[in-house]
């Protein structure tokens, strides 16, 4: 790994850590998955975990919490508890929906 990667792996950072490290380095304007992000964070079995951290840290910790989103490119909150919020800042951020409102994960999803 190279770049923003290689901050993730660092030794002796626990895992909740690097999660924190991997959603803070998602760029404005492109979105990563919970599995992306458990991958980075070395644990690519562990997506769950990440809406974990998400939950329990996103204030906390200032995360850009709605630039995470599900492996079909998909809010993954419902309508009413966030979902709304979530894709108002995406769309700030340039983000497009299709009319079935999924995101383009080709065009808009975070790579090194």
């Amino acid at each position: 790994m190279t770049g923003d990667y290689a901050v993730m792996r660092l030794e002796g950072k626990s895992f909740h850590d690097r999660v924190i490290a991997a959603i803070r380095a998602v760029p404005r304007g492109k979105v990563a998955t919970y599995g992306q992000i458990a991958a980075f964070a070395g644990s690519p079995r562990a997506a769950r975990q990440v809406v974990r951290v998400l939950h329990s840290s996103s204030r906390k910790h200032k995360l850009p919490w709605h630039r995470i989103v599900n492996s079909r490119g998909r809010i993954s909150l419902k309508p009413g508890q966030g979902y709304e919020e979530q894709r108002a800042r995406l769309i700030s951020e340039g983000i497009e929906f299709s009319d079935d409102e999924g995101i383009d994960l080709a065009r808009f999803l975070w790579t090194a």
